[in-house]
Order: C-alpha cells, then sequence, then structure tokens
C-alpha cells in the first residue's frame, strides 16, 4: 500500500496498492522533490478512464517499472475532477509540446511544479508509433542527470507559453473587427443569424449532431437551435435540435435497458457508445430535453426525462441526497461488457417475446459491435408499429416487460466501478436538471430532489465561517465553476419553490466571486481563487466544452441575478464580458455554446416577471411551463418589497401578472391568455 490509501477519491484508491510510491498533490510531495532535487512526475487521470486503466495494469503495476519511477522521479497522482486547475495548466502543457492531449496525462515538472514534457498514453513495449513507458522515463531521468538546465530552459518557455496564452486569446478576441478599426454595435440581431448559420454548417442532416465520428451530445447548442427557433420561428433549427436528440435517444449512447446517457459515441450514428456515464452529461441533456419538451409535447422527451432521473434516482444518488460522479465504462476489465448482449441470452430470457423485442432494438445473431449487441432503436415506437400491426401503447407496453427482465438479469452481472465523488459543480448542474424537469412534467418528486441536494451541498460544502465552498469533499477550495453552476442552481431552485433565502444564498456567493475571482483587466474570472496557494499560476476558463465554461454561467448569473436583485452594475458586468467575447461567440459558435444563448439574452432583453395574489406560486408555475427563454420570474402571496422585483406590486385573489421589459413595464393582467399575448416574439 502507498500513501494513496488515506485519500478518498475513487481514483486515487484505484492506485492505492501500486508499487509506485504515489503522492497524492500535496506540499509534502513538493517539499522532498526540493530537498532531493529530483523531477517530479504528475500523472492524471479519472475513475472511468478506460486509457488509465491500461497504463495502469501495463506500466505502474509492473515492480522493475516502478523501482525506476521511485528511483528518480517523485511521482504524484491527481484525480482531474478532483482538481480540474492542476489538469487545465498540465494539459495545456501536453497540447503545446505535442498537439493533442487527452488522459491518462502525464506531466513531468521541476522541482518548484513547471512543466518540461508531456504525454498522454505509453505502452509497456514500443508500439503505435510511441515508445515504451520505461524508455520514456529512462531518456528524461538522463537528461535530469546530465543535461538538467536543458530541462530547466524547457519548463521556463513552456511556463511563459501557458501564462500569455490567456492574455493573448482575450486581446485577440476583442480586437474590433470593422475595418476602420471602430468597434461595432455589441449585439445585433445579425449576430444571432451569424452563429445559427456557423452551427448549420455542422449539422449532420442524416443523423443529428454536429460533424462526424467521435459524436459528443452538445446540449447547448441544441439549446440554442430551440431558442433560435422561438425567436425566429426558423423551422430548420427545430427540425435540427429535434433530430439530434431522437438520434441519441433512439441510439446506443442512451441505455435502452437501464436509462441514462452514456458520455458520447465513438460513432456517427450514436450507436457505440464510450460505456462510461457521467454525472454531468445526464443533467445537460435533462435539461435541454426538458426545455424541448415545452416547445414540442413530445411523448419521446418526456419518456425519456422521466427513465434517465430513475436512473440518477437509482444508482447515483447517496443516501444523504448528494449525486456521484460517474460510472465506468469498464466491468471486469472489459469495455462495455456490462451493457451488451447475445441474441441467444435474450431469447432465453424473453421466450416468445423476444422476436419482437430484437426486432424493434436492433439485436441480430451477429451483433453489431464485436460480436454482441448494443440496444438502439432503428424505427421509432410509431414507425415500428404501423409497420407490424401494433397500438403504440401495447407495442410499449411489451417492450417494457421486456427491458425490466432484461434489467433484472443484468443487475446479477459484475457492475462497472462507480465513481462515488460526489462534486459540488456537477452536483449543482443536476440540480438545474431536476429543476428543468419539474417546470415541464411537475412531478413533485424532482422538486424534493433538486431542495433535498441543495439542503446536503449547504450543509457539507461551505467552508465557515469564511463563506466560501468546497469543490469537494477532499478539496476545500472551490473552483468557478462550483460558484457558477452553483449560483445557477440556487435561482433556478428560487423559481420553483420561492423561498427567497435561495436568491440570497446566490447573492452572497455571487459577490464571493466578483471579490476573489474577477480580473478587473479583462472583465473575465479566473479559475481559481485568489487565496488559492498550491498552483503556479491562475487561468481562465473560457471554452464551452463538455459542461458550460463557468465564465459563460457567471454572464447568465449576472444577467438573471442583476434583475431578480436589482443590481444593474452585475448587468453591466456581463454586457462586458459579451463584449469582449463578441468575435470569438460569432465565428466559432459552437466552442462557446452557452456565451451565444447568453447573447440572445442581450439581443432579447429578458422578461421581468413577478406574480403577486393568492395563488401566485401555481400561476407562476404554469408561466414557466409554457416555453419562454428570456426570462426571470418571482412569485408571492402578498405584497412583498424583501424582493426588488416584488416590490410595491399588488395581488388579489385571482394573481396579477406583472411584465417588465428593455426597461418598460405593461398593465398588469391575470388572465394566461393575455399573458402569452404580451411576451410572444
Amino acid at each position: 500500500m502507498n500513501r494513496l490509501q488515506h485519500e478518498t477519491s475513487p481514483y486515487l484508491l484505484q492506485h492505492a496498492h501500486n508499487p509506485v510510491d504515489w503522492y497524492a498533490w500535496r506540499p509534502e510531495a513538493f517539499e522532498r522533490a526540493r530537498a532531493e532535487q529530483k523531477p517530479i512526475l504528475v500523472s492524471i487521470g479519472y475513475s472511468t478512464c478506460h486509457w488509465c486503466h491500461v497504463m495502469e495494469r501495463e506500466s505502474f503495476e509492473n515492480e522493475d517499472i516502478a523501482s525506476f519511477m521511485n528511483e528518480h522521479f517523485i511521482n504524484i497522482k491527481v484525480d482531474r475532477e478532483e482538481r480540474p486547475d492542476v489538469d487545465a495548466i498540465y494539459m495545456e502543457a501536453c497540447q503545446i509540446l505535442s498537439g493533442s492531449g487527452g488522459w491518462p496525462l502525464n506531466c513531468f515538472l521541476t522541482p518548484e511544479g513547471k512543466p518540461f514534457y508531456a504525454g498522454t498514453y505509453f505502452p509497456p513495449r514500443p508500439a503505435f508509433n510511441r515508445p515504451s513507458w520505461l524508455q520514456v522515463l529512462q531518456h528524461l531521468a538522463g537528461i535530469w542527470e546530465t543535461k538538467r538546465e536543458v530541462a530547466y530552459e524547457q519548463a521556463e518557455k513552456l511556463l511563459a507559453h501557458i501564462s500569455r496564452n490567456d492574455d493573448i486569446f482575450v486581446q485577440t478576441l476583442a480586437t474590433p473587427s470593422a475595418s476602420n478599426g471602430a468597434v461595432p454595435p455589441a449585439f445585433q440581431f445579425s449576430d444571432l443569424e451569424n452563429i445559427y448559420y456557423q452551427m448549420r454548417e455542422r449539422f449532420d442532416r442524416v443523423e443529428g449532431g454536429f460533424g462526424g465520428a467521435p459524436k459528443f451530445p452538445s446540449t447547448m447548442a441544441i439549446q440554442y437551435l430551440l431558442n433560435y427557433h422561438y425567436f425566429t420561428g426558423h423551422p430548420e433549427a427545430l427540425e435540427h435540435a429535434q433530430l439530434s436528440l431522437d438520434k441519441m435517444i433512439h441510439g446506443g449512447i442512451y441505455d435502452q435497458v437501464g436509462g441514462g446517457f452514456a458520455r458520447y459515441a465513438t460513432d456517427r450514428e450514436w450507436l457505440v457508445p464510450h460505456f462510461e456515464k457521467m454525472l454531468y452529461d445526464n443533467a445537460l441533456l435533462i435539461s435541454v430535453l426538458a426545455e424541448a419538451f415545452k416547445l414540442t409535447s413530445k411523448a419521446l422527451y418526456q419518456e425519456t426525462i422521466e427513465e434517465t432521473l430513475d436512473y440518477v434516482a437509482r444508482e447515483m444518488t447517496s443516501p444523504e441526497g448528494g449525486f456521484y460522479a460517474a460510472q465506468d465504462a469498464d466491468s471486469e476489465g472489459v469495455e462495455g461488457k456490462f451493457y451488451v448482449w447475445e441474441k441467444e441470452e435474450i431469447d432465453s430470457l424473453l421466450k416468445d417475446e423476444s422476436p419482437l423485442f430484437c426486432a424493434f432494438y436492433g439485436v441480430t445473431e451477429d451483433g453489431n459491435w464485436e460480436e454482441k449487441n448494443i440496444l438502439w432503436r432503428p424505427s421509432s415506437f410509431e414507425e415500428f408499429a404501423e409497420a407490424n400491426g401494433l397500438g403504440v401503447e401495447a407495442l410499449k407496453k411489451r417492450l417494457k416487460s421486456g427491458r425490466e427482465k432484461l434489467f433484472a438479469a443484468r443487475s446479477k452481472r459484475v457492475w462497472p466501478g462507480l465513481d462515488n465523488k460526489i462534486l459540488l459543480s456537477w452536483n449543482a448542474l443536476m440540480v438545474s436538471g431536476y429543476v428543468a424537469a419539474f417546470v415541464a412534467l411537475g412531478h413533485e418528486e424532482y422538486r424534493s430532489a433538486a431542495i433535498r441536494n441543495v439542503d446536503f451541498l449547504l450543509k457539507n460544502y461551505t467552508n465557515e465561517p469564511l463563506g466560501s465552498l468546497r469543490h469537494s469533499t477532499a478539496q476545500r477550495d472551490a473552483f468557478l465553476e462550483d460558484y457558477a453552476y452553483f449560483i445557477a442552481a440556487l435561482t433556478d431552485l428560487y423559481q420553483i419553490t420561492f423561498d427567497v433565502k435561495y436568491l440570497q444564498i446566490a447573492e452572497k456567493y455571487t459577490a464571493y466571486v466578483l471579490s476573489y475571482f474577477h480580473d478587473p483587466a479583462t472583465g473575465l474570472f479566473f479559475f481559481t481563487d485568489s487565496n488559492q496557494s498550491d498552483i503556479i499560476l491562475r487561468k481562465k476558463d473560457l471554452y464551452d466544452n463538455a459542461t458550460p465554461s463557468g465564465n459563460s454561467t457567471m454572464a447568465h448569473n449576472l444577467q438573471r441575478l442583476g434583475i431578480l436583485l436589482a443590481h444593474s452594475e452585475w448587468r453591466t458586468k456581463a454586457s462586458a464580458m459579451l463584449q469582449t467575447m463578441h468575435d470569438a461567440v460569432t465565428r466559432y459558435p459552437l466552442s462557446f455554446e452557452r456565451w451565444a444563448a447568453a447573447t440572445m439574452n442581450e439581443v432579447y432583453p429578458m422578461h421581468e416577471i413577478a406574480v403577486v395574489g393568492d395563488n401566485a406560486q401555481e400561476k407562476a408555475l404554469n408561466i414557466q411551463r409554457v416555453f419562454l427563454p428570456n426570462k426571470v420570474i418571482a412569485a408571492s402571496a402578498t405584497l412583498d418589497d424583501t424582493l426588488p422585483l416584488l416590490a410595491g406590486k399588488m395581488g388579489n385573489t385571482e394573481s396579477l401578472i406583472y411584465v417588465c421589459r428593455d426597461f418598460a413595464c405593461q398593465r398588469p393582467v391575470s388572465d394566461m391568455s393575455e399573458f402569452r399575448q404580451m411576451v410572444r416574439p
């Protein structure tokens, strides 16, 4: 056993039995490196990473390789999900040096923590046009012993490059694009058109989504398409959003037996997933499916929301109400083994029902992936029922019975590993997902789950009396994304509970972010708190990747809370952030998807909705079941001056709806049809 036995991260604990003398990312590792003047190896991964497992089996469990590592290096293991700040710095080093990145990430540092070499997976013997891991170790140990100045020179150049990148990026983006040097108007409808047509260039019009394989869900881009359709009536935007969601739900990326989505598909058709399931993907997909359901009333979206949240409640929720981080792709050391089927097994389980089930879910004797079957839906329920002379509801009932039998049989298999870390950021995304699902479907258990999780986070993830947040139980310092997603979740939760305490807490943490994360030189936010001292530099998180960036989410937060709490200076800060990012968002919207949505809120200013009267909360929830992407809403049964949006507004037995927008207010109404006319685009 090595030092990792004392950690809580499942990924670090996976390596606790390695013969490598691993440290966690702690001061004692750097103190020893400086004392012994040894280079540091930082090896970064996460518990559901397939190639991380492979490299561990091949190299880190090898006694001879471990002995060499222990003799020549100080070895540190990092869970990238617990320390995304550490991962971001050294991943950028890897990308600069090699032109690509990924996990496992292996980065070699000076004792001061400055990187001088980095790569990803290395095999135990030379293969795949890569040297062996031992060859890499021997080469770098030799350089350290005989040409140490070369390593230091490389480290200084690399660190300078990394530290300049954020500033160069922002300066380039902020350069006026007009030929005469004048700054163009910041937000125009033409910007939204440009964003849409840039996205449209990447439409896969056959299989949905954007581009070819591998295929990621791109939930924030789909949300933009829904919003763009709402404001413009453009049919193609809605068509592609629905095509993308339908193809994912019908594909192997969706667990047809147990619910929930895998991280991404390795093929264009969404058939073959990378089988790991991440909490954040499911949270973001729930949110966009809920919005799509509000717009289309499509039963497929309701069923998928319900099945996915059943999965989250069953397999991804702790007894205390926290949400676990991920489930592994592997079981028994084999990727996807838990999820795939042989036709013979299904025949045995379903007997006479097997032909129908196999026809619907594309199951064949030969299989569709490595001689096994990934369940998928070649046809919709409606198409299959019509082709086979069946009623849709009768078909669904028979298929559900079959899925339940397969689920029971699958549950007896060896389960994939569970990463039971509870991360503030990802939990907050799932809270927003539950809120969206409650608004769309009205299931009370969804509101209860959101409230329970936020109560859990407030109890366990706050650093008192500092007024700061924790990223996880092991990582004391929260990151920008933790604050940003949590502020968003609190704002969402207020709008289904109308308990003002959630807005007050959101206000408190927004003020904290502005004090400790804000960069006055750019108007943007650093990824790390100014009090954090165990990394070599502070970076900015600007891209919307698999998860939204902390910066784009803060722009949304400042827009919404600026209205709800009457902080006009927050709205000004959000607008300034979007002006800085304007050129990047309009040129490369698929890298800045949530930024694009925030830009839409500037072109179509938010509706400021207050509902006051005896049935105010019920009416406010009914209002939110209408698809209206640019709004904030507050509600109270009585005159309430504690919240600026409600101040001075009177109600009666039949609640009044007050609507203001773009610094102008309309007369209050009580009738929902009148309200809908007031907010039509």
